[in-house]
Formats: C-alpha cells, sequence, structure tokens
C-alpha cells in the first residue's frame, strides 16, 4: 500500500501516466475530485480553489490572505482522501502537500516544449506561437507559486524521487517503471509513516477550520495531541483575560474535531504596523 504523486506541466502526457498507473495497480486515480470535496467541505466556489493554486502570486496577496486560506482547504482535503491509501494523484501541488510522508511515491513528469507545443496546438486549435506563450505562462505560474508559498522551485528535481521525461521512453514505459518503483519496500506503509501521515492530516483539519480568524495559524500534531499557535488580534494586545478567553474558545473549537485528543494553545503577540 502507498501512494503516488504525479507533478506535470500541461501536455506533457503526466494524466495518461496516472491513470494507467491507477490501473495497472488496482488504485484509485485522483485529482480535480480533491477541489471538489474541499469545495463542498468548505463551502468555496470550486473556480476560487483553482485560482489559488494555479494563478501566480498577485499585488492583490500582498494585502491579504485569501490564497493561504484556500491553499490550507485542498491540503486538508487531499491529507483526507489520501489517508487509506492506494492512491495516485495527478493534480496541482501534491508534491507539496504531502511532502515528509515516507510512503509517497514523488515523480515528476516532463515532456519535450516542442512536443507540448503540438499537442497543445492540436487539442486547442491554435497556433504555434499562441501555445508557446500559454505553455510559458502556465509553467511560470505553477513556478511562482511554489516559491511564494513554500520557498520552493518546482523545478528542483530534488523534490522528487524519480524525474521522467515522455520522448525516447514512451507513456508504457513510464508505467512499467513507477509500477516497479512503487512496490519497493521503502514506498509501502508501515505503522511509523502511517502516523506521521495521521497527525499532519489531523494538523491540516485544525488549521483548516482556523485559517479563517487565523490566516497564519500554525499547527503541528503527535497522536492526537495537536499544539497550535495563533497571532493575537492588536485588539488583545494587552489583557491577560482577552487572551485566556482567546486560547478557551480555541480549545474548545479544536476538541470538536475528530482525532483531537488532547490541545496547547500559544498565543503569540500581534505584529504591528509600525
Amino acid at each position: 500500500m502507498s501512494i503516488i504523486t504525479i507533478s506535470r506541466g500541461s501536455y506533457s502526457r503526466g494524466k495518461e501516466v496516472a491513470e494507467r498507473v491507477a490501473q495497472a495497480l488496482g488504485y484509485e486515480c485522483i485529482s480535480r475530485d480533491v477541489l471538489i470535496e474541499a469545495s463542498e467541505q468548505f463551502n468555496i466556489p470550486e473556480i476560487k480553489l483553482v485560482r489559488a493554486i494555479h494563478d501566480a502570486p498577485s499585488l492583490l496577496d500582498r494585502f491579504g490572505h485569501g490564497r493561504e486560506r484556500y491553499v490550507a482547504y485542498i491540503r486538508a482535503a487531499l491529507l483526507k482522501h489520501v489517508q487509506n491509501d492506494n492512491v495516485v494523484y495527478h493534480g496541482l501541488a501534491g508534491h507539496f502537500f504531502l511532502m515528509g510522508i515516507p510512503h509517497v511515491l514523488k515523480v515528476r513528469i516532463i515532456a519535450d516544449i516542442e512536443d507540448r507545443i503540438k499537442e497543445e496546438m492540436k487539442r486547442e486549435n491554435i497556433s504555434a506561437e499562441t501555445a508557446r506563450y500559454v505553455l510559458k505562462k502556465d509553467d511560470d505560474e505553477r513556478r511562482k507559486w511554489g516559491l511564494k508559498l513554500y520557498g520552493i522551485d518546482t523545478s528542483d528535481p530534488s523534490l522528487y524521487d524519480m524525474v521522467l521525461h515522455i520522448k525516447t521512453m514512451k507513456v508504457e514505459d513510464a508505467v512499467k517503471i513507477l509500477v516497479d518503483t512503487v512496490n519497493i519496500p521503502h514506498f509501502q506503509t508501515t505503522p511509523e509513516s502511517q502516523r506521521i501521515l495521521d497527525d499532519l492530516c489531523l494538523a491540516a483539519q485544525i488549521q483548516a477550520a482556523l485559517v479563517q480568524e487565523s490566516p497564519t495559524v500554525k499547527v503541528s500534531c503527535a497522536d492526537g495531541q495537536a499544539h497550535v499557535s495563533v497571532v493575537a488580534p492588536l485588539a488583545l494586545a494587552t489583557p491577560i483575560s482577552a487572551e485566556q478567553k482567546t486560547i478557551a474558545r480555541l480549545k474548545n473549537q479544536i476538541m470538536q474535531i475528530p482525532g483531537v485528543k488532547k490541545v496547547t494553545v500559544n498565543v503569540l503577540p500581534p505584529i504591528s504596523a509600525d
């Protein structure tokens, strides 16, 4: 039992590889499904979630935390979905959302730009010039997204266990390689790796529950024990009683989340505009 996440550019044949790997292994293959689940669970229009993980950071991001909130919702939905293993995920940002889980095989599928341009021209009925512009823009946005939220370049091969180039290597070759690789003991679920996934999943659920009120909330979990750090609003900067009320309210809210056994809350001093 394991999880495979496939990072891909548009028209790189990554979707086809993912679907055929899932079929060969008898795994579930998911992509947009996660966005739909997050949309339904957190009552957010799907288009906003799509833009949150696709569009490059804009000037407006400097004045709000909408993107961070939507990303927290998507991450929570994805971690919940893969908690039972046997999944191939080929949606956006899977390599970021599933970092730190030992039994995830992280794969990058690439293809030559000229081959991608031909494919986009054929599917979208557009010129070579337009196709090149669209692909470059899409690749740049995905790269900027990773740098903005995680400080990581999506093109960095060290993010992945494997980078496969679809050209001389065909789709069927990539499928065979991945099916063989995922059966290596390292990528099989162990009690320890499952515990890591469960802890990350619970932390993500807590963060998603609090991020609307506290966009910069930090959460970690270990065996059902949650540690939460939030920045106090400026209005509650000094009164100790107000801080205690904030802690009590957050603890009560977090304890309603299934799987939480104990909570500690650390209220940090507000960051002044001065």
